[in-house]
């Protein structure tokens, strides 16, 4: 018998159990560094266990874990609401093929990347000088990703870049001051707009707010954000959802030089 099930393996079989495992690590990458990741590993060793378990043609303890698998579907959607709802805003970007998360696929796309404009002198400027004065600043530079999701959640400016313009968007008393600029093609999209923040049970937990909402952004899309921060005035850069802090103005250029030069 066991025999028997070897001469039946065909080439598409070994390519079914490829494409599940590839599928697996890609999920793994998704929901990794986040508390769904413990959940996961929970629901994925009950459901081996169930096929060890059917194998052995163990009734009881089979029909009992199989009830559970049954309506596993249902408590998937309960608890992984927010990984299921941040997979969908990948699956909806512009940019999905290109998101480093999905690297997998980047095979399969085609498409230039588009060439990327900003006027990094202007910006380098501004931060630097709400550095100096402490003032809390967020500004996402678009790459592949539009963003047009979060554009919406913010008042439209549609202006081109300039120190002067940045530097009143985030002045304290300005009634756009308190969100995120969106930056695309040398244009200041939007205005205080809303972010969705980094799930990562070990984000430093002395960051506020700004950082963990740079880092948010920059795991569901391509997109790069460069943070001034209120308490100290420190420069930070986030890509790919790593954050790089303690920058100098000369070494935030340089970051940026090596994406829009």
């Amino acid at each position: 018998m066991l025999l028997q099930s070897f001469i039946q393996f065909r080439f598409l079989d070994l390519i079914d159990i490829i494409l599940v495992s590839l599928l697996l690590y890609e999920l793994y990458k998704l929901i990794k560094g986040s508390t769904a990741i413990n959940i996961f590993i929970g629901i994925l060793s009950i459901y081996l266990f169930w096929l060890i378990v059917k194998a052995l043609n163990m009734q009881l303890l089979g029909t009992i874990l199989g009830q559970f698998i049954g309506v596993g579907v249902i408590a998937l959607v309960v608890v992984f609401q927010q990984e299921i709802r941040r997979f969908l805003l990948l699956i909806g970007t512009n940019g999905f093929l290109a998101n480093p998360k999905f690297k997998l696929f980047e095979w399969k796309s085609n498409k230039k990347l588009k060439q990327l404009h900003l006027d990094i002198p202007s910006l380098i400027k501004a931060c630097a000088h709400m550095s100096q004065s402490k003032t809390g600043a967020i500004m996402v530079l678009t790459t592949n990703s539009d963003l047009k999701f979060y554009i919406n959640t913010g008042d439209a400016i549609n202006a081109k870049l300039s120190q002067r313009l940045l530097e009143s968007i985030f002045y304290k008393n300005s009634p756009l001051h308190d969100g995120a600029v969106i930056i695309a093609d040398n244009q200041i999209m939007a205005a205080r707009c809303v972010l969705p923040v980094t799930e990562n049970p070990d984000f430093p937990a002395n960051l506020g707010m700004r950082h963990r909402a740079a880092v948010g952004i920059t795991e569901i899309s391509d997109a790069i954000v460069v943070i001034v921060s209120e308490q100290t005035g420190e420069l930070s850069f986030a890509k790919d959802g790593v954050l790089k802090t303690k920058l100098s103005p000369e070494k935030l250029t340089r970051l940026l030089d090596e994406i829009f030069h």
